[in-house]
């Protein structure tokens, strides 16, 4: 049950990149993949494994978080660096 928990933030968190400039690496794709692959590497980690049931409460939720915007985080630096590398400007906020 954890492991679903954790998929289902990390994909709720993801949504909010709508609103980000897209310099992520992969684009949007790649920000859901770090997305979820962060919160649930993350909740593994703090876990050391998948909780049983029993031991899943609200504060489950919680535990991806910093996962889920650590994942983002990375994929938003290789997009960024994939960009200056190919010699071209990121997008900025509000650019359209």
């Amino acid at each position: 049950m954890a492991l679903l928990i954790w998929t289902m933030v990390g994909l709720a968190l993801w949504h909010f990149t709508v609103f980000l400039p897209d310099n992520f690496w992969g684009g949007i794709v790649g920000a859901f993949c770090g997305a979820l692959v962060g919160s649930i590497v993350f909740g593994l980690l703090i876990n050391l494994g998948i909780p049983s049931e029993d031991d899943t409460n609200l504060l489950t939720g919680f535990e991806a978080i910093p996962g889920a915007l650590a994942g983002m985080g990375f994929i938003w630096w290789l997009g960024l660096r994939q960009i200056r590398e190919a010699g071209g400007t990121p997008a900025h906020f509000g650019s359209h």
